[in-house]
């Protein structure tokens, strides 16, 4: 289930020690695999909800299915490209997503999101 998959992801993240390396690549990203993972994290962060029920969360399309496919179809691109291993793509989808949940983006970045997962195919 996606939303295991985001548990496991934050859960790995904040039990071990930042890895600078993943850090350093994720300012390196450009600014379309910096919207990749921002709508990565926000897709399993609106699943998370929507799989507990959350009232904000539950306005949006289901994004459980798709959503996890955009996520793990990403990742191994963003993986590909950077040369990160899954640890430290957990890293930036992890900070990414903490980043989204202490602003309160997650719901203003939804709609760019969901035009992007639409145009990926998925």
């Amino acid at each position: 289930m996606f939303t295991s998959l985001i548990s496991a992801v934050l859960l790995s993240v904040s039990a071990q020690p930042a890895n600078s390396d993943a850090g350093a690549q994720g300012s390196k990203l450009s600014q379309e695999s910096k919207a990749v993972l921002r709508c990565s994290a926000a897709f399993a962060l609106v699943s998370y909800g929507q799989s507990n029920g959350d009232a904000d969360a539950l306005k949006w399309p289901d994004v459980n299915t798709r959503g996890r496919e955009f996520f793990v179809r990403s990742m191994a691109q963003m993986m590909d490209e950077t040369g990160l291993n899954r640890e430290g793509i957990a890293d930036l989808v992890g900070k990414e997503a903490q980043r989204l949940s202490d602003t309160g983006e997650v719901y203003t970045v939804m709609p760019a999101c969901l035009v992007m997962l639409d145009a990926s195919g998925v």
